[in-house]
């Protein structure tokens, strides 16, 4: 083992915490402080720039891009004979909140994940986990590059933990779930289209989905159907449903 990995598994001061890390993704880290901001939520974050936080939300975007390229390699080769439709639809369902939340509890990372709990209440963590997750992925990426992490996304997390052939048979449309659920309970709904950030895409589309007028997830994809998808996955996991 390299000298610099022994000192920070045994010497360093962070040696607790990189031995956590060693733990949960079978590497020792290389920039420790990626890591850190990968689990850092924005009610905990200090302002290094005006309308910039050192918040985990940049390597969420990051780690969201790198994440959906390796799954669709990985269903490119793993269905040969099926559709852009049919690929498309099972990387949401892998990629989507509910399942990154389920992976990143199975994996162990709430005890890691810094938010303020008086700010985030457990109404309105619903993507916490999932978002830390991609947050994670990104800091990889940063920390090993894309070769490193596509490998240990294939064998140490999708071979280890994800059930692609389940998932395949599972129905998820949470845009009806939401509005069913608002239905039963006479609220009102609406999905609507806003501007996208400075800087961002001009193609990317950027959704709301709104409860009562309080505004319960966003979604940012390159289709408005898909994009009002995932602001519907996204309220779902916010209102518990």
């Amino acid at each position: 083992m390299p000298v610099s990995r022994l000192y920070k598994l045994y010497l360093s001061p962070h040696r607790k915490y990189v031995k956590v890390l060693k733990n949960l993704l079978g590497f020792v880290p290389g920039n420790l402080s990626l890591y850190r901001l990968a689990f850092r939520h924005k009610s905990v974050a200090q302002n290094i720039k005006k309308g910039v936080k050192n918040s985990n939300e940049r390597l969420e975007f990051l780690g969201d891009a790198v994440l959906g390229s390796v799954v669709a390699e990985v269903l490119f080769k793993l269905y040969p004979y099926e559709n852009e439709g049919f690929l498309t639809e099972l990387r949401s369902k892998i990629v989507s909140r509910t399942n990154l939340n389920q992976l990143a509890r199975k994996l162990g990372f709430e005890g890691l994940i810094e938010y303020d709990n008086r700010v985030l209440g457990s109404s309105r963590q619903g993507s916490l986990l999932g978002d830390a997750f991609e947050a994670l992925i990104g800091a990889v990426y940063l920390d090993k590059g894309y070769n490193f992490t596509r490998n240990f996304l294939v064998n140490h997390i999708i071979k280890s933990h994800i059930d692609i052939r389940t998932l395949e048979q599972t129905e998820t449309n949470f845009k009806s779930k939401l509005i069913e659920w608002c239905q039963r309970h006479g609220k009102d709904v609406s999905f609507d289209l806003i501007a996208n950030a400075d800087g961002e895409n001009a193609k990317l589309f950027t959704v709301q989905a709104s409860v009562d007028g309080e505004i319960m997830g966003l979604g940012k994809e390159f289709s408005k159907k898909n994009a009002e998808k995932l602001a519907a996955e996204k309220s779902c996991e916010a209102l518990g449903i």
